[in-house]
């Protein structure tokens, strides 16, 4: 038996509006995704919201160019008592070669569950009841 794919926290179809002088993607754009997904898998851990603390080093090996698909997906890496760490991982179907898909970066995300005040709050575990 074989383990279905993961699947994405987001998917998005680059547009030319997301484009630097050179042609491709910004490098910001995809920094802006990768925080938003590592903070919807941070959301589930029971915090109203977070913030993001830090973003460690992130190496762009592969363009984006417009129209590929390029897919973020997460997994939590650790949990402090206010604090998550996210992976992200951002993958990119070519337009011009559909199925081809490469790894464009990665990126280790630290969130803290803040309430409406900017409070810190506990981040919840996954065995606590909700």
């Amino acid at each position: 038996m074989t383990t279905p794919p993961q699947m994405p926290a987001i998917r998005v179809a680059m547009m030319p509006k997301d484009t630097n002088a050179h042609g491709t993607i910004f490098g910001g754009v995809i920094l802006s995704y990768i925080d938003q997904a590592g903070a919807f898998a941070a959301r589930a851990f029971g915090a109203p919201k977070v913030v993001t603390v830090s973003m460690k080093e992130v190496q762009f090996r592969q363009p984006v160019y417009v129209g590929d698909i390029v897919s973020f997906y997460t997994d939590v890496e650790r949990l402090g008592n206010t604090s998550i760490t996210v992976r992200v991982t951002v993958r990119a179907e070519r337009y011009r070669s559909p199925g081809s898909d490469v790894l464009v970066t990665d990126a280790e995300v630290v969130y803290v569950g803040v309430d409406e005040n900017f409070n810190k709050v506990p981040i919840r575990r996954p065995a606590d009841p909700a």
